[in-house]
């Protein structure tokens, strides 16, 4: 049986770059069907990608996000190899990814970086992405160890049940959490993780982006785990609405007086408010309890990878529009 394989690189002014990129992973995915995705690049990027061979789709909307949202939505394969575009990710991994996702049958290999150069991964994006990995785990327990890697392989299953909600670099977050919620097999394999190029620009900004990634964690938090996020609201305004009233209860205690009325109202205020935070926990506990279940639904519609089927054929022979028997190979 074939199976089809995408190569499906997201890019802004990579000109410099992504004709070395397509040329790698055409050596070593020769069969693979390769797309760039241009996010509005003024540098001549689509032009080095078709003259490179490879199949180029223009995105509008700008962020990483929002490319992520459409190459899932075009492109049609049965595993989908994500890599960004700036020749820092090493290519001959990826056959290794893809028969480690087709063998064990999963539906996410996310290639964790390990790179000795400094230059190519900075200790200031090193620490911050320890941190919002930490910090995801403690809220959405197992997660991995590099989160935020660009170097991903898919099944088909996963990218057509992904809502795909963010915009830019935050996507990798939410790419992760996807996986964790629907309680997805999934595997890290390290792989080198180099410089850029001379000539060739990051477009990360360590604090912006970072700033971003934690507030999608954040809004994940509460849209995927609502009673423990409006429940932690309801232990802060109940705890301040004690914290307020022990004065006033002492001093009623007394002299049988409430000299303090105003405080004694915003104590029973906030103690109304913890109150309409856990109700509001609870309802959309409940609400996301059936989107989840509709999205585990969408998952299980598409057929998984089955390691039976592709015992007999690697993954070099998904040639879009031929067969093991034309080409010669994984006979």
């Amino acid at each position: 049986m074939n199976r089809k394989v995408a190569v499906i690189l997201p890019c802004y002014n990579e000109a410099s770059t992504i004709g070395q990129v397509i040329s790698d992973f055409k050596r070593y995915l020769p069969g693979a069907a390769i797309y760039v995705f241009d996010n509005n690049s003024t540098d001549g990027t689509s032009t080095v990608a078709l003259a490179a061979g490879a199949k180029v789709r223009s995105v509008t909307l700008q962020g990483k996000g929002n490319v992520i949202r459409r190459m899932f939505a075009d492109v049609e394969a049965d595993v989908y190899v994500m890599v960004d575009g700036d020749n820092t990710y090493d290519a001959s991994v990826a056959p290794q990814l893809i028969d480690k996702l087709m063998n064990e049958g999963l539906d996410m290999v996310v290639g964790c970086r390990v790179s000795d150069e400094e230059a190519a991964y900075r200790r200031g994006h090193r620490l911050g992405n320890v941190m919002l990995t930490g910090f995801a785990a403690t809220i959405f327990g197992r997660t991995f160890r590099d989160m935020l890697s660009g170097y991903r392989v898919f099944s088909r299953r996963y990218v057509k049940s992904f809502p795909a909600e963010a915009r830019g670099f935050e996507t990798e977050t939410e790419l992760a959490v996807h996986a964790l919620e629907l309680r997805m097999p999934v595997a890290e394999v390290d792989t080198y993780y180099g410089s850029r190029p001379e000539g060739s620009v990051s477009k990360l900004n360590t604090y912006r982006d970072g700033f971003r990634i934690l507030s999608t964690i954040l809004k994940l938090f509460k849209l995927e785990r609502p009673l423990a996020f409006f429940s932690i609201c309801f232990a802060a305004c109940a705890l301040l609405a004690i914290v307020l009233a022990v004065p006033i209860f002492v001093t009623y205690i007394e002299t049988g007086l409430v000299p303090r009325m105003p405080t004694a109202l915003l104590c029973a205020a906030l103690m109304q408010l913890g109150f309409l935070f856990l109700i509001c926990g609870l309802v959309l506990d409940t609400v996301t309890r059936g989107r989840l279940e509709a999205r585990r639904f969408a998952y299980l519609a598409t057929p998984g990878p089955s390691a039976d089927e592709d015992d007999a054929v690697r993954s070099d022979c998904s040639v879009e529009g031929q067969s093991p028997q034309s080409t010669g190979k994984c006979r």
